[in-house]
């Protein structure tokens, strides 16, 4: 045992490699965001060109006050990103995917947070998901909360909860305005 303890003692005693030899990686940015993926037919290929804003254009920090974001965030959504009612299986699918829901909160109000308050689950076959969205600016913080409800037996998911989520966190950034219009747009005269 004697000679194990010495090469243990030689091994961390052996100087490592300064840190200039290393090389230098610049970080890269990553988004992440959990909640249903959305549904491609099979053999269908999801294009990264269409971004609607890029993540290097977002900016970093709370940098701006409340009115600004929340004017920002009531903005008309680009056509491209909004989901025609023939993509969508019931009216109560969300209207905008949640992927591009969480782009553009990070990019007109960085710093935002969302979480799961709570995951009810009833004796109808039913889960129902309480979402809140939290946006800070430099003058405070505001939350949403909503509800999204999906069937435990629907076939259309493959995880109820993940649906239910999905429909929660796409109603809060509605709540905000984001995208508000457009669960309005049949009963505009």
């Amino acid at each position: 045992m004697e000679h194990a303890s010495a090469f243990l003692a030689r091994a961390l005693t052996t100087p490592l490699p300064a840190p200039a030899a290393l090389p230098r990686r610049r970080p890269a940015r990553v988004a992440v965001a959990a909640a249903a993926p959305e549904r491609r037919p099979p053999g269908a290929v999801a294009s990264t060109t269409n971004y609607v804003v890029p993540l290097d254009a977002a900016p970093s920090g709370i940098t701006r006050p409340l009115v600004e974001i929340l004017r920002d965030l009531n903005k008309r959504v680009p056509d491209a990103i909004v989901r025609p009612s023939s993509r969508r299986a019931s009216a109560s699918d969300p209207v905008i995917p949640w992927y591009h829901a969480n782009r553009m909160l990070s990019f007109y109000a960085p710093g935002w947070c969302g979480e799961v308050r709570d995951v009810i689950y009833t004796d109808s076959g039913k889960v129902t998901v309480i979402y809140r969205v939290t946006v800070r600016g430099t003058d405070g913080e505001v939350h949403r909360e909503a509800a999204g409800t999906a069937s435990l037996s629907d076939d259309r998911f493959d995880d109820p909860v993940s649906a239910a989520e999905e429909a929660a966190f796409c109603k809060a950034c509605a709540r905000f305005g984001f995208g508000l219009y457009l669960y309005h747009e049949d009963e505009t005269p």
